[in-house]
C-alpha cells in the first residue's frame, strides 16, 4: 500500500504519515524487555528503506554510545539506491556521564550524531526531553535553545523542534517562537488525550506535529494483561481496565487493538506524522498492514466511550 504524505507544519519538509521510531533498535532491555541484535537492527532499517516509510526518528541518547544512530549509519551506508526523499531526524541529549545540557553540549551532541549517522547534516534536529532541566536553564544565555537556534541560523541544520513528554513544558518551549516542530509521546492515544490541545494549538500556529508512541509503550499493542506499564511506567488500574475493555471491543469487530491505536493517531487532523518503534522486519510489514486495516465507524464510537477520565492521563 502507499502511505499518505503530509507537509510538516510550515517547515517545507514533506513526511510520510508513518515514521520509524528507532529507540528499540538501541537494544535497551530495561526499557523494552528484550534485546535487539546488530543484524536484526540493520535488517529492520533495511526493511524500512525498502518500504514506503520515508521518515526516520532517532536520538543521540538511544542506547549506550548512541547505538541506534550507529546502526542507522551502517544501514544507510550499505543501502543500495537513492534516499533523497528520506527525512532523517535526530535529537540532542545531555552528556550521559555528567548530565550537562549546556549549549556546548548541544553542539557536541550534534557532532556525535552526524559522525554516527554518516551524514553531514540532518533536516530536523530536536531538543530532547528538556524536562531533565529547568525551563529557565533551557532558555538561558549559553543554554541549549540558544545553541539550537545557532545551528539553524548558521545553516548547519534546516529546522529545529522540541521533543518531550509533559504537555505544559512543551507549550512553554513553543512559546519561545523558535521551534518549528513539536513531538510528544504517549499523550495522544486511545487511552490518553493529554496532548490534544497542545497539538491543535501547534497546528494553528503552523508548527509541525509529530505524535510518538501511539501504543503507550506497548499496552495498546499487546494488551494490559501482557504489558502492565503505560508510558514506560506503572499506572493505576483505571488505565489497564480501559485497555482491557478496548481489547474486548476490538475483538468483537475482528480488529487488532494495535491497528485501532495506530489509526487513532493517523486520522487526527492535527497530526502530521506518527512515530512507531520498530525492532524487526516483520514488525515493519505488520505496521504498514495496520495502516490499511478496515475499522468500522461503530468501533470508533465504542472506543470513545471507553476513554479513561483525564485524572488517569499523563498530562
Amino acid at each position: 500500500m502507499s502511505l499518505d504524505v503530509h507537509p510538516l507544519g510550515s517547515t517545507g519538509l514533506v513526511v510520510t504519515e508513518l515514521c520509524m521510531g528507532t529507540s528499540p533498535l538501541a537494544s535497551m532491555p530495561r526499557l523494552y524487555g528484550y534485546d535487539v541484535t546488530d543484524d536484526r537492527a540493520i535488517a529492520t532499517i533495511e526493511a524500512v528503506l525498502g518500504s514506503d516509510i520515508r521518515f526516520i526518528d532517532t536520538s543521540n541518547g538511544y542506547g549506550e554510545h548512541g547505538e541506534a544512530e550507529n546502526r542507522i549509519g551502517r544501514a544507510l551506508a550499505a543501502h543500495i539506491g537513492g534516499r533523497e526523499d528520506l527525512v532523517l531526524a535526530t535529537k540532542v541529549d545531555p552528556d550521559p556521564l555528567t548530565g550537562d545540557f549546556s549549549g556546548k553540549r548541544v553542539l557536541d551532541s550534534y557532532r556525535e550524531s552526524l559522525d554516527r549517522l554518516g551524514v553531514d547534516r540532518v533536516p530536523l534536529l530536536y531538543l530532547h526531553d528538556p524536562e531533565r532541566i529547568r525551563f529557565e536553564e533551557g532558555v538561558a544565555t549559553g543554554g541549549p535553545v540558544e545553541a539550537l537556534v545557532r545551528l539553524r541560523d548558521e545553516g548547519r541544520v534546516d529546522h529545529i523542534g522540541v521533543a518531550g513528554g509533559p504537555v505544559d513544558l512543551m507549550d512553554l518551549y513553543l512559546g519561545t517562537g523558535e521551534f518549528e516542530v513539536v513531538l510528544s509521546h504517549n499523550r495522544y492515544t486511545l487511552l490518553d488525550r493529554s496532548a490534544k490541545e497542545l497539538f491543535r494549538s501547534a497546528r494553528d500556529r503552523g508548527i509541525g506535529v509529530v505524535n510518538a508512541a501511539p501504543y503507550g509503550g506497548g499496552m495498546l499493542a499487546k494488551g494490559a494483561d501482557v504489558q502492565a506499564k503505560y508510558g514506560y511506567g506503572e499506572r493505576d488500574d483505571g488505565i489497564a481496565e480501559a485497555a482491557r475493555a478496548m481489547v474486548a471491543a476490538c475483538a468483537r469487530y475482528d480488529v487488532p487493538l494495535a491497528a485501532a491505536a495506530l489509526q487513532f493517531s493517523l486520522r487526527a487532523p492535527f497530526v502530521d506524522s506518527t512515530v512507531v518503534g520498530m525492532s524487526s522486519p516483520e514488525r515493519v510489514e505488520q505496521t504498514v498492514q495496520y495502516v490499511a486495516q478496515e475499522i468500522p465507524d461503530d468501533l470508533w464510537a465504542e472506543l470513545e466511550t471507553l476513554v479513561p477520565s483525564s485524572e488517569h492521563w499523563l498530562n
